[in-house]
């Protein structure tokens, strides 16, 4: 994790807005963490990371706690969740069981490069064109 050492008073997860599936996916996280986290488009706030460049935010999702410090990728996805009732022992199991972290990283970067494939896929699950 690195910090950037911008402090906000609440968590912001950081995500590409020009992405459809990333807006999907916020518009499905967001609830879930109940106004504790903050989300925001890389195009909206980016100029406030100078660390992050505008390429890395195009590659990976960011989450940025209140200290200042950041993550990014299936990290910052579960870092989300832990401000979610009944979702944080997600970032237990990825900080402390062995092989979790590599391969969540590993399947959040392949999502990541075939992002408008699964963004069909998710639309045609979610309107029940996909069972």
């Amino acid at each position: 994790m690195g910090n950037i050492f911008q402090k906000d008073k609440k968590p912001v997860f950081i995500y590409d807005g020009d992405c459809g599936f990333c807006r999907l996916w916020i518009a499905r996280l967001s609830p879930l963490t109940k106004g504790e986290v903050v989300y925001r488009s890389s195009q909206e706030v980016g100029q406030n990371y100078p660390q992050i460049s505008p390429e890395h935010f195009e590659l990976s999702v960011y989450f940025v706690d209140s200290e200042g410090s950041f993550c990014s990728g299936a990290q910052a996805v579960f870092k989300a969740l832990s401000y979610a009732p009944n979702w944080e022992w997600l970032l237990w199991v990825y900080e402390r069981v062995p092989g979790f972290a590599p391969v969540t990283e590993w399947g959040y970067r392949q999502v990541a490069k075939n992002r408008k494939l699964f963004s069909i896929l998710l639309v045609a699950r979610l309107t029940g064109f996909l069972i």
